[in-house]
């Protein structure tokens, strides 16, 4: 089996300001993969901080990593005919979140429309995706995770899907609460007013990873078409 990966993401257009600011921050541009100057913050490697961010891409998930159980076309053709149902939809603003020790831009309230699509997305790729290896799985941490989260996990994937989905965007990895008071007033300066501005969700992502370790790239754009 191809060790390749992909995903359903939501990612903001090029021409919203948040793809610049946000992939500035994370010092990758997933669109053309272009490596990008971060801020520079005094008392914090930036690079670090963001590695795990920063080769996933500026995201959130809708559909989690997977590797095929069919192929590019099929998967391909499912995501166009699942965005041709879809109507666009405005988002509610964004702003820097402490989501259990990382930073997150997260919606600011709630936005149905939203929940639909990653709903649908969820089910109806599935048919698409590998189910994970045993490693795959341990990487998830099923121990510590709720009932509702485990039977996600083995059933989808993915442990937040549905009642547990939540909409970020991933900005650190888990910080401790100094570098969170300083990495957290860094990140609403650098990316705060972009997120908090109006956007209308018009399109979703297939990213794709070549394999583990190499970073997630926009293999391609649907347009919302409901």
């Amino acid at each position: 089996m191809s060790p390749a990966r992909f995903a359903l993401y939501w990612a903001p257009d090029p021409d919203d300001p948040l793809h610049a600011a946000g992939s500035a921050w994370l010092g990758r541009d997933a669109e053309t993969g272009a490596a990008l100057r971060q801020p520079a913050i005094p008392g914090a490697d930036l690079f670090e901080i963001t590695r795990d961010a920063r080769l996933y891409g500026l995201h959130a998930t809708l559909k989690a990593p997977f590797r095929l159980a069919t192929g590019w076309e099929a998967l391909r053709e499912a995501t166009a005919t699942l965005a041709a149902r879809i109507a666009p939809f405005d988002l509610p603003p964004l702003a820097v979140t402490d989501l259990d020790g990382f930073l997150a831009l997260t919606e600011q309230s709630p936005c149905p429309a939203l929940q639909a699509l990653c709903d649908q997305a969820v089910a109806e790729l599935d048919p698409h995706r590998a189910p994970p290896t045993e490693a795959e799985i341990a990487k998830r941490r099923p121990e510590r995770l709720t009932p509702e989260q485990r039977g996600n996990l083995l059933r989808w994937g993915y442990p937040y899907v549905f009642g547990a989905f939540s909409f970020h965007v991933t900005l650190t990895r888990r910080l401790t609460p100094e570098e969170s008071a300083l990495l957290r007033p860094a990140a609403e300066a650098a990316v705060g007013a972009a997120a908090a501005r109006p956007r209308r969700v018009t399109s979703i992502c297939l990213f794709s990873q070549p394999e583990p370790g190499q970073p997630f790239r926009i293999a391609e754009r649907f347009r919302l078409a409901g």
